[in-house]
């Protein structure tokens, strides 16, 4: 420091030399003429010598003061203009070896960390050529303080200028520091539109998000600090994808205002959001990852990702090519996104969620499993539509290894409530974690799971989806098998209701849904223990079936007709022609029920112009079976009028006349 010290008041009296060309002969004159008393009296030369040296010396010292109250008083000073144009201090040399002295002296003092800032990057910005000048003086201060440099230099220069441009090539120069440096950026990336950060000098300005844009893309032009970019590459990702929504959807004035000063330096996309794609692409080039910035383009993905509506389709689109190309980056993104997900209100779940999804395929769940299903599970509930798909897309992945899925079990009775959503993606989803969840038949169904899980099966036998109907049917036969023995008795009457519904789509068109429908017919018939029918399903000889159910089950005929109903309209053919042929066979059975009858001849009514001929000759057969059975069962016909009551009494000849014409009525 001493040596400091010596050679700033050696630089001052070289430079008190050079001033004064006027002055300098007068003084040599003087010293000529007046040879003689400095020989005569050597004590007085010397104190003559001692007033110089303190001379200059309280000149340097009134320099450092004058130099040090301009930095604390944070004038306006724009280096070699105003009315200091003429001091020292607007010497680049001067200035600089000032700063340095100040910086070694005072880095330990935070508090004066912001202002050391403000002034170099004024010093650079006036002195064009002295750039590399002050680059160690600026490591020594963000050494020790990156959050105050990084902060500071965001807000003296949100736009990015040259001279900033220079000292953030400064700053990143050393691996440690540009580590830091580019965890900083990315935190204020992450908080849009403005991060609220307190430097040691007790400003708490807000910094700009997009100012923090604008350094990473000077950053990552630069071509230095590739192992920090490395390093910082998972943050930086997901926080450059966060300001891209919240740039599309959210623009404050403030942040428009800057990003006009912005573009009035530099050729830049009209919007910042475009913008912030850019950076997101040069991040990608600079870890090689060319080929998914091309695929995502091929696919049209940056500009779905530029969507509000359609920005986390795009999001997943960019998590399946960074999957497939660079697996290890994507793992480490999500490890950040857990972190992310994982607090109460994330503004960016659903984008963050649908990465994740994607990604799954690419992990080891064994490893993360535990930590991905509490997070997909405190999303399952969400008021989001898409929110929940994206969950059920995660369990689905989940569900597919042994292990997590038993972990899943406690999660049964919230999915089997999903069942009855109107959401049909969502529903195909829930069924299919489900299915896989009890592929395991060491798992077992609690006797209420169980029955809520069959009563809400059943109305899906007839979803339009196939592999829901498929799925449902399957999940059906495993609730028989896993329920628990104490739970059989309750779950009887589900089984007995699924008998006609499965019977019906043993016809199906679809050839996996009607034999899983055949399998599961023959387990139903098992688990209710009709022998009788079970011999019909495993010989395949369905038309008996219909006669045998309706033979030993006389009660529940107006039940079966309820049931058979909804068939009649199916789109499917098949279907369509086995519930006629039940609904005919039926018709023999029915007793007293004549308002029921009359229904379903109505709805037969409507069949006689069908499409299908077979169909139209079917319907028409049915509805004479019917109205046969109502005027055999019509009260008129049961108990006569009185009137003729009395006449019968009184002429017994026409008794036999009449119940003949009944009897014959009643057969036609």
């Amino acid at each position: 420091m001493a040596e400091r010290r010596f050679s700033l008041c050696r630089f001052l009296r070289r430079k008190k030399k050079k001033e004064g060309p006027g002055t300098a002969p007068a003084q040599q004159l003087e010293e000529v003429e007046q040879p003689q008393p400095l020989q005569e009296d050597p004590g007085r030369d010397r104190t003559q010598e001692q007033d110089r040296a303190r001379g200059r010396f309280r000149r340097a010292a009134q320099m450092v003061c004058q130099f040090t109250r301009c930095i604390w008083r944070e004038e306006t000073i724009a280096m070699g203009a105003g009315g200091m144009a003429n001091s020292d201090l607007c010497n680049a040399e001067t200035s600089a070896a000032l700063l340095d002295l100040l910086v070694e002296n005072g880095v330990s003092s935070a508090e004066k960390v912001p202002a050391f800032v403000r002034y170099i990057h004024r010093w650079l910005t006036a002195n064009v050529c002295a750039e590399r000048r002050l680059d160690r003086t600026l490591l020594a201060l963000v050494e020790a303080h990156p959050v105050d440099v990084v902060v500071t230099l965001l807000r003296s220069a949100p736009c990015c200028d040259r001279a900033a441009v220079s000292m953030w090539r400064a700053i990143i120069s050393l691996r440690t520091t540009a580590e830091s440096v580019l965890t900083i950026l990315a935190l204020v990336l992450g908080s849009w539109p403005a991060c609220s950060m307190r430097t040691s000098d007790g400003d708490e300005t807000e910094v700009f998000a997009l100012a923090a844009t604008v350094a990473l893309w000077k950053i990552l032009h630069l071509l230095c600090c590739t192992r920090a970019v490395r390093e910082c590459f998972p943050n930086l990702f997901v926080h450059l994808l966060f300001q891209v929504f919240f740039s599309t959807v959210q623009m404050p004035e403030e942040v428009d205002t800057l990003w006009r000063e912005c573009r009035k330096q530099r050729s830049l996309p009209t919007k910042p959001n475009r913008f912030a794609v850019l950076t997101l692409k040069a991040l990608l080039h600079r870890l090689r990852c060319e080929s998914v910035v091309v695929a995502l383009e091929r696919k049209c993905g940056w500009d779905t990702l530029l969507n509000a509506d359609t920005h986390h389709y795009a999001v997943g689109l960019l998590a399946r090519e960074m999957g497939s190309v660079c697996t290890p980056w994507c793992c480490s993104i999500v490890c950040c996104l857990l972190e992310l997900l994982s607090e109460e209100m994330c503004p960016w779940e659903l984008p963050a969620m649908a990465f994740l999804v994607e990604a799954l395929v690419y992990l080891d769940v064994r490893e993360c499993g535990e930590s991905v299903l509490q997070i997909l599970s405190r999303h399952l509930w969400s008021e989001c539509p898409e929110m929940r798909r994206q969950v059920l897309r995660g369990l689905v992945v989940l569900s597919q290894d042994a292990v997590t899925a038993k972990r899943m079990g406690s999660l049964t009775e919230s999915l089997v409530q999903l069942l009855w959503d109107a959401d049909g993606e969502l529903v195909r989803r829930t069924v299919s974690v489900l299915g896989f969840l009890f592929s395991d038949k060491d798992i077992q169904l609690s006797s209420p799971t169980a029955l809520q899980l069959a009563e809400a099966l059943q109305p899906l036998f007839d979803n339009a989806d196939s592999s829901v109907q498929l799925s449902s049917i399957l999940l059906f036969r495993a609730v028989m098998v896993t329920g628990e023995k104490e739970g059989k008795k309750a779950l009887k009457p589900h089984v007995r209701q699924s008998l006609l519904p499965l019977f019906f789509h043993c016809h199906d068109e679809n050839q996996r849904v009607a034999e899983a429908s055949g399998e599961a017919l023959l387990c139903v018939a098992g688990f209710l223990k009709r022998k009788d029918l079970q011999k019909i399903v495993k010989r395949k000889e369905l038309w008996k079936f219909s006669e045998c159910l309706l033979e030993k089950e006389r009660s529940r005929v107006a039940e079966f007709l309820r049931q058979a109903l909804p068939y009649l309209e199916s789109p499917q053919e098949p279907l369509r022609e086995a519930a006629l042929k039940f609904i005919g066979m039926a018709g023999r059975y029915v007793r007293g029920q004549p308002e029921e009858l009359q229904d379903i001849i109505e709805t037969l009514q409507g069949l006689r112009n069908d499409t299908s001929p077979a169909i139209s000759s079917l319907a028409l057969q049915s509805c004479r079976v019917l109205e046969a059975a109502q005027r055999a069962a019509s009260p008129q016909l049961q108990q006569p009028p009185d009137w003729l009551c009395g006449a019968c009494k009184s002429c017994p000849a026409l008794r036999g006349s009449f119940w003949l014409c009944c009897l014959s009525s009643g057969e036609a």
